[in-house]
């Protein structure tokens, strides 16, 4: 599926639990920051269109309910307990296909705001 055809996000809330500007805790590292997400898809949600992490690297660990995450073509369902790497290789999209909220933990490397 290319990013034309890729759904765009819908039904999910982001909020933004921590954030730690990586500048003066590790050599360089400036304008960066590790930040910790909580990510709430409810039934039917979409988290798109198809993107990368190319510079942004992290971890996803689901809380609640199942998240289906597509990439390379193929279609994965993490449930709690269970996550997935970020890495600059990734290309991918997200979906909750279940009749259940589903929770996510998402921690990552990104470009500090200015």
């Amino acid at each position: 599926m290319s990013e034309q055809t890729t759904p765009s996000t819908q039904g999910v809330t982001v909020e933004l639990l921590a954030a730690v500007d990586l500048g003066p805790e590790i050599e360089g590292m400036q304008g960066r920051q590790l930040r910790m997400r909580l990510v709430t898809m409810a039934p039917g949600a979409t988290f798109g269109p198809e993107h990368d992490h190319k510079g942004r690297p992290g971890t996803v660990y689901v809380l609640q309910g199942t998240i289906t995450d597509h990439r390379d073509g193929v279609a994965t369902e993490y449930g709690p307990g269970l996550g997935w790497p970020e890495d600059r290789n990734t290309l991918h999209w997200l979906e909750n296909r279940g009749t259940e909220t589903a929770v996510e933990v998402s921690v990552d490397i990104v470009s500090a705001p200015t």
